[in-house]
């Protein structure tokens, strides 16, 4: 594949047409791997974007962010992320009020 090409396929797979793969390149945009040992998250590994609209996801923590406080927080997918990091104070404080209203009791 000419290196020129290149740029353009990664633009398509990031906007929208994910069935044109170039096998040939090792690389990749979302690589979400599994822990080797078990993470502990915040809100008990769930999805705080979940959290926040009335949901309880559960995680692998295999897509996470780190807060300035240390906190881990853990998402089921990329999307949920890039949503959260446009406004994470937000999503916390939502994500808190639900939980701590509706958390699941053992």
């Amino acid at each position: 594949m000419p290196r020129f090409a290149r740029p353009l396929l990664l633009g398509c797979l990031a906007f929208g047409s994910a069935h044109a793969v170039d096998h040939n390149d090792p690389g990749g945009i979302w690589k979400a791997v599994v822990p080797p040992k078990t993470m502990r998250g915040e809100f008990n590994n769930e999805d705080p974007v979940g959290l926040a609209a009335g949901k309880h996801i559960p995680t692998d923590c295999s897509m996470n962010w780190v807060g300035d406080d240390g906190k881990l927080y853990c998402f089921t997918t990329g999307t949920s992320l890039v949503f959260f990091e446009q406004s994470p104070e937000s999503y916390i404080r939502a994500a808190h009020a639900f939980f701590d209203y509706d958390r699941p009791h053992p």
